[in-house]
């Protein structure tokens, strides 16, 4: 039980590792991009200038803010690229402090880019700079921000960006001189600086909700996945994909509930001689022979088979979830088991072999019974015992499918015609007599 109990915590726990690296994948790839837009940017740049060195000059009157430009570009490409490294080589750092990187990172990249305007506009002593399509730049910082999956930090990017560049503006709309170099006068106004500075803002709350919604859905997903997998522990490889569907759909059904289902028990006969005439490796071929398409039928009939018997099993059909006329179901599977039964003996897959089926359909109590530690999915009722009696009955009748009346009263009229009513007989353990009907082979 502790190992299951671990493999268990174990699946939980590579769930969970699986989101965050997801995540910090997320943010590795935005480096990456961020690399390749400033590494373009500084191309298209380039070319540019050189198309339109003489307007430039006379603008800037100077080299210099191109090449501080130049030099931005490189330096966000190296703390970029040292940052993708990092996440690449899962830096402890960033791992056990990752919303202290996630708010360090935004305000080393948005801060870099407004210490470039200041340059400039300082070394130029034109605020020209500030209306550019570099302060655009923000934009690229605010946008990427979608890939860190938080809406607060995409609140942040937007705010800072907006925040740096206005008091950037402000200092320069009202500070026109200093001791060693005359600034010329404003080329910007308080309408274009607050209006794009909101802009920013309005970009990083909308980057925000992007980034919230992709976060939401990948947190769904994990759900989902998390929920499969305690399926799949509840029912280990009992259930088809399709039932699996349906119980993530109406989870609330695994709780204890009373509910109509068909029970199926099926024997495998004269199975004790066999086992004493043959080798033990014979007998577990024969046993995976006989079960394979058995269960396929199964399952492939929307049955659930809760538990081997050793020379048998018992499938429940309506639980956990009801798929349509599970009486209906179950009989259909119990002919086509027996009639798959014959197509393997013809062809040689297995010996001479006969079954006993018993099918009864009532109201039964399901649900989960257990510990949070192990749970296991549980049919009890009369049903079952019905059904187990009512198998035990091909015994004595010398038949493979007995059905009971209330079987017999679900199904369509095309299977009806398949069965001949018995007799009433008794039930071992009860007084009460039970209508029987047998199917017939040879229709």
């Amino acid at each position: 039980m502790k190992n299951n109990t671990q493999k268990h915590n174990n699946k939980m726990m590579s769930i969970e590792e699986s989101f965050n690296i997801e995540i910090s994948k997320s943010e590795r790839l935005r480096a990456l991009i961020l690399i390749s837009l400033l590494g373009i940017e500084a191309i298209f740049l380039l070319i540019i200038y050189l198309f339109y060195s003489e307007e430039y000059l006379q603008i800037f009157k100077t080299h210099f803010s191109f090449y501080a430009i130049l030099i931005f570009t490189v330096v966000i490409i190296i703390y970029e690229s040292l940052v993708h490294y990092l996440i690449g080589e899962k830096s402890k750092f960033l791992f056990l402090n990752q919303r202290f990187f996630g708010y360090f990172n935004i305000f080393s990249e948005v801060s870099l880019l407004s210490i470039l305007l200041v340059f400039i506009t300082e070394y130029s002593n034109q605020t020209i700079i500030l209306q550019s399509p570099a302060t655009l730049t923000y934009f690229i910082f605010i946008v990427l921000s979608t890939f860190r999956l938080n809406f607060k930090l995409s609140i942040f990017t937007g705010t800072l960006a907006a925040v740096e560049y206005i008091l950037i503006s402000i200092y320069y709309s009202t500070y026109y001189t200093n001791t060693l170099i005359t600034i010329t006068p404003p080329d910007i106004t308080g309408m274009q600086y607050l209006g794009q500075g909101l802009i920013m803002i309005i970009t990083g709350i909308a980057a925000g909700f992007v980034a919230d919604l992709i976060n939401k859905t990948m947190i769904v997903s994990w759900t989902q996945i998390k929920e499969k997998n305690e399926v799949i522990d509840l029912f280990g490889q009992q259930i088809s994909p399709q039932i699996a569907d349906n119980i993530l759909k109406k989870h609330n059904e695994l709780s204890g509930t009373r509910k109509k289902v068909c029970i199926m028990f099926l024997d495998i006969r004269k199975f004790t001689p066999f086992v004493e005439q043959h080798q033990p490796e014979e007998v577990v071929s024969y046993l995976n022979t006989l079960f394979g398409f058995m269960i396929e039928i199964v399952q492939s009939h929307h049955g659930v088979i809760n538990q081997f018997l050793g020379d048998g099993f018992m499938a429940t059909f309506g639980a956990p979830v009801s798929i349509g006329n599970s009486s209906q179901h179950a009989t259909e599977a119990s002919q086509e088991i027996i009639s798959k039964l014959n197509i393997e003996f013809d062809k040689g897959n297995i010996p001479k072999t006969r079954l006993g089926i018993g099918l009864h359909y009532d109201e039964a109590v399901t649900g989960n019974i257990g510990s949070s530690i192990r749970k296991q999915y549980s049919i009890t009722g009369k049903v079952v015992i019905m059904a187990s009696r009512i198998e035990q009955l091909n015994k004595k009748y010398n038949t493979s499918l007995l059905i009971s009346k209330e079987v017999y009263e679900q199904l369509n009229n095309y299977l009806q015609d398949t069965f001949v009513w018995l007799e009433y007989s008794k039930i071992k353990g009860s007084e009460k007599l039970v209508s029987l009907y047998k199917f017939d082979e040879k229709m």
